[in-house]
């Protein structure tokens, strides 16, 4: 995976986080430019001019999306693992840095509500974050899980696992509403992050267990 760029920074930074949010929680079409400036706290033309649009606007909040989920997928990054008990060690780390991140992050909510609201939308940011975040981070993990288990990287059933391990942690950020009502949580803080992190890697240690005894 490569490096992520440069955070943008001033009127530029205020514009992709009005946009993050509003994209993500009103839709591309809904989310007028003018809402878009009073949100950053400028005005309209500073879209033309850092971005030229809303458009151009749109793309940028998807590159700064991929730029933050690099930052997170690299702090979990060390030297390729030379052991199976080294790859299960940098596995439940990518899991444990992504799960605090987009659990308790405080732009969680605006990157999980954007980057759904692509998807749904089918936009055309959607090949950007497949290609520059999606496709390399799955490769790299399924590359850990062959390591771990002595599996092919690129068999369909190692892509299917690390989807649905990933997915886990997804669940959790857009079913928040519905897994702190069923839990009697008053809210997703800390201890409770915490309960959720370790069932996720109860979860994997349980699925590579399974994947070294069946391998």
């Amino acid at each position: 995976m490569t490096m992520p760029a440069p955070p943008p920074e001033g009127t530029r930074l205020q514009l992709i986080e009005a946009g993050l949010h509003l994209f993500g929680h009103q839709g591309f079409a809904a989310a007028s430019t003018r809402a878009i400036a009073a949100r950053a706290g400028t005005n309209i033309a500073s879209i033309a001019y850092h971005f030229g649009g809303k458009d151009g606007l749109r793309e940028a909040c998807a590159a700064e999306f991929v730029r933050r989920m690099q930052t997170v997928l690299m702090s979990a990054e060390a030297a390729p693992p030379t052991s199976p008990d080294e790859a299960a060690v940098e596995l439940r780390q990518v899991l444990r840095t992504m799960a605090g991140y987009l659990l308790a992050g405080p732009e969680a909510n605006d990157m999980a509500a954007f980057m759904l609201r692509e998807l749904g939308d089918g936009g055309p940011t959607v090949a950007t974050i497949y290609e520059r975040l999606v496709e390399p981070a799955h490769r790299r993990l399924c590359a850990l899980w062959a390591v771990a288990t002595g599996a092919e990287a690129d068999s369909p059933a190692v892509r299917l696992r690390l989807f649905s391990l990933l997915g886990q942690v997804v669940y959790f950020r857009i079913g928040a509403p519905i897994v702190t009502r069923r839990m009697g949580w008053r809210s997703m803080g800390p201890d409770e992050v915490a309960e959720i992190v370790a069932v996720l890697l109860d979860n994997l240690d349980a699925a590579l267990d399974a994947a070294r005894k069946g391998a």
